[in-house]
């Protein structure tokens, strides 16, 4: 039985390594995968998963019109198709995951889903809710804080470094925007003793 797999973490967890490995694994087995990344992450090139080692995979892009039961139907057309890997998952709608339930449940092809928990501020991103609440398998990533705690939360920098604590929930950055840090430390920097709604 096929099964909805979500693979979640702070930033430099290692998701695009992972979700790379994972599409390498089943290719060496003579498997095909279908690689699928946000369009708003264009950082490495449109159409592309990279991870920061230095390992890229091309990868069908999507954005909030796309359909993802459509596509891997025509895919499946196609020829065979073992499994759909989704990098940047927190971009996906709360419609997208349940299309990608449908591809699990009616197409029996598993998908693994990468991405981010939670936002800058702390708050889930509208992808990553509806997979914590859908997928049959949570997967935690770990990565370390400054401190070597482990790293739960993701802080926005500003263009002087400090963190930001306003802001657009999507903000497309890498080492130079982000740090991922323990609760202890992002509270202190973020919420800074605000009471959260």
């Amino acid at each position: 039985m096929a099964q909805l797999y979500f693979y979640y973490s702070a930033m430099n967890a290692g998701k695009s390594t992972s979700l790379l490995q994972s599409a390498y694994n089943y290719q060496e087995r003579g498997m095909t995968v279908a690689i699928y990344t946000a369009a708003l992450d264009n950082r490495f090139g449109l159409g592309k998963v990279s991870s920061r080692i230095g390992l890229a995979m091309d990868a069908h892009i999507f954005d909030s019109s796309f359909n993802f039961i459509n596509h891997v139907q025509q895919l499946k057309t196609q020829g065979r198709l073992d499994c759909v890997l989704i990098d940047e998952a927190q971009f996906l709608s709360k419609a997208q995951v349940r299309q990608l339930t449908d591809v699990v449940d009616e197409l029996n092809i598993p998908v693994l889903a990468f991405g981010l928990r939670t936002d800058f501020l702390g708050e889930t991103f509208a992808g990553s809710e509806a997979l914590l609440a859908w997928a049959d398998k949570l997967v935690e990533l770990k990565t370390i804080c400054h401190c070597g705690r482990k790293a739960n939360f993701v802080v926005r920098l500003d263009e002087h470094g400090n963190a930001a604590t306003t802001g657009s929930q999507v903000q497309i950055g890498g080492n130079e925007s982000y740090v991922s840090m323990c609760r202890e430390h992002f509270k202190a920097l973020v919420w800074q003793d605000k009471q959260t709604e």
